[in-house]
């Protein structure tokens, strides 16, 4: 496996982000290995809060929150998926693959030896995250679900994932603006096309715009130079970009994806699961909007949860609303039963 590893140059004083990085090595899947990066702030006593980002950010989006988390007796650890952030990227895409960034990942805990924690998940911090937790629920006490789910695809008839497929092989390239339309008007009868746009965009564009994608994303605030800046620092070039590139083609949007029968497996967990569970989802997020009504039918630690419905935020509500959502991450941690 070739691997990049981004120059530590480029992490140096990012804004809000003065913390120091911590690395843990674990197994590539081909031999080798892959070092993850990931923030730890709080005490080392504190209960463990383990803060997932998703595509295309990384562990700087939980900056305005980790301050908070520490502040009360919390130990906030925030990671950087494979190919993201501070830790190594993988420069093919067939490097990635939800199972493998779900091995990674739980390399990861194992390899802290992470215990009673919390799971805080967004993107596909939710939908790695939740794996985690079902194959390894001996180490999670708690679940808090903002923007995300874990997407499993049963009635997706054969017609309707061939019209997809045509679709992202046979139409012309997207422009931006036609993917920011079709995820704000999005097809509720078929929701696998409507994030075909985002999946074929990202696949198609070599120099992903990560910054832009972010800051579109974003209710609440504006990024600053500095910001957008620190939000592209992991990719040096494009080369450092299959990660944010090749993850959304891995969401199981469709009734024969490969990932499908390993999430019908953590929902038979999921199902059963009676800790306590809390969806935190904004109001105005397109892409996840009823993922929450999901979660909270199947999952019996839902129940008698105070589930919130945060106002604004838009789809990286850490960004928009980051203050609001650690607050409530807090309060759930230190009332939950």
């Amino acid at each position: 496996m070739q691997v990049l590893r981004t120059p530590d140059s480029r992490f140096q004083k990012l804004p809000g982000y003065p913390f120091p990085p911590h690395y843990t090595r674990v197994p590539d899947g081909e031999g080798g290995e892959l070092r993850i990066h990931h923030v730890e702030q709080g005490p080392a006593d504190g209960m463990p809060i383990v803060c997932m980002h998703g595509q295309p950010t990384w562990s700087y989006l939980y900056r305005h929150m980790i301050p908070i988390l520490a502040g009360a007796g919390l130990r906030a650890i925030a990671p950087d998926l494979v190919g993201f952030g501070r830790s190594d990227k993988p420069s093919r895409r067939e490097d990635f693959s939800y199972q493998r960034q779900v091995d990674w990942m739980t390399a990861w805990l194992a390899g802290n030896d992470i215990r009673d924690a919390t799971l805080v998940g967004q993107d596909w911090g939710g939908l790695i995250g939740l794996r985690m937790v079902a194959e390894n629920p001996e180490r999670f006490a708690r679940v808090v679900i903002a923007n995300s789910g874990l997407p499993a695809p049963v009635d997706v008839s054969e017609q309707r994932a061939r019209a997809v497929r045509e679709w992202r092989a046979n139409t012309p390239p997207l422009s931006i603006a036609e993917v920011s339309n079709a995820l704000a008007n999005p097809d509720s009868e078929r929701p696998e096309a409507t994030f075909a746009y985002w999946q074929k965009w990202t696949w198609e564009t070599e120099d992903l715009p990560v910054s832009l994608a972010i800051a579109g994303a974003i209710d609440g605030r504006t990024l600053s130079p500095a910001e957008v800046a620190a939000y592209d620092a992991p990719f040096p070039d494009p080369s450092f970009k299959m990660g944010p590139r090749a993850m959304p083609s891995q969401v199981p949007t469709l009734s024969d994806d490969p990932a499908l029968p390993a999430n019908l497996k953590a929902w038979e967990v999921l199902s059963k699961w009676d800790k306590p569970f809390l969806c935190a989802f904004s109001d105005n997020d397109p892409v996840t909007a009823g993922a929450d009504r999901v979660l909270r039918a199947r999952i019996p630690g839902t129940q008698g949860q105070p589930h919130q419905t945060i106002h604004g935020g838009g789809h990286f509500l850490q960004e928009g609303r980051g203050e609001q959502l650690a607050k409530i991450v807090v309060d759930f941690v230190k009332s939950a039963h």
